[in-house]
C-alpha cells in the first residue's frame, strides 16, 4: 500500500505520521472522538505502539486500536525509523 504522510507528531518515542486517507477519516469525526484520537496518538503510540491489536490476513503487518465499536485506527510501526504510520481512523474493513 503506497500512501502519502504527513501531518507529524514528534515526541520522545516514536514519531507518527498520517496518510492523507486517515486525515480525510478523522475529518469526519465527532469532536468528541478527535479528542480520544489525539490522546491515543500522544499517549499510547508515540510511547508504545505496539499496545493494539496485530491484524491478519490482507492486513497483517498493520494493527489497530479500537475508537469505537466499528471505527480503528490502523497503523503500521517502522522500528528502524522509529516512526508510526497511521493509514486509516474509520473502519479498518475498508482497507481489502
Amino acid at each position: 500500500m503506497l500512501e502519502t504522510y504527513s501531518r507529524m507528531i514528534d515526541q520522545p518515542g516514536y514519531r507518527v505520521l498520517f496518510s492523507q486517507r486517515a486525515l480525510k477519516d478523522i475529518n469526519k469525526l465527532t469532536p468528541k472522538l478527535r479528542t480520544k484520537l489525539k490522546d491515543i496518538v500522544k499517549n499510547r503510540l508515540a510511547i508504545e505502539p505496539d499496545g493494539g491489536k496485530h491484524l491478519v490476513g490482507d492486513l497483517k503487518g498493520y494493527l489497530s486500536i479500537r475508537l469505537t465499536y466499528q471505527d480503528r485506527l490502523v497503523y503500521r510501526i517502522d522500528e528502524t525509523e522509529k516512526t508510526v504510520y497511521i493509514v486509516r481512523a474509520r473502519s479498518h474493513y475498508d482497507l481489502k
